[in-house]
């Protein structure tokens, strides 16, 4: 899992293309975007559960099951909220969650230019 990885241990960030490594390799990672429904609707990565940041509370039971499972990778708009979100869940004991440098601004003028930025 990710947090095997070199330098991401003491790390609560990876950046986007560590994030689409880790989402690219067999099932180790989740996308978990905690951006609300509207931006959603704008811009969106494939494949990725929408869990609006006001909403974590209240799923951090499902976000545990899946944790043990993959590795929990937060996305938003330039990582402001997903970096609070990542420090939440670490605080409750979910080691194995990062959040994406940039949110999807980033990860759309790096990753996958087709993604709308907004």
């Amino acid at each position: 899992m990710a947090r095997d990885h070199e330098n991401m241990s003491n790390s609560f960030e990876v950046t986007p293309k560590q994030a689409h490594e880790l989402l690219s390799a067999e099932s180790r990672a989740v996308l978990i975007d905690v951006r609300e429904p509207q931006e959603f609707a704008l811009s969106r990565i494939d494949n990725c559960l929408l869990i609006p940041m006001q909403t974590i509370p209240s799923e951090l039971q499902k976000l545990e099951a899946l944790a043990d499972e993959k590795d929990l990778l937060i996305l938003c708009h330039h990582g402001v909220r997903s970096l609070q979100v990542t420090a939440w869940l670490r605080a409750r004991g979910l080691e194995n969650c990062y959040s994406i440098a940039g949110g999807i601004d980033r990860w759309s003028r790096e990753i996958d230019t087709t993604i709308p930025t907004y």
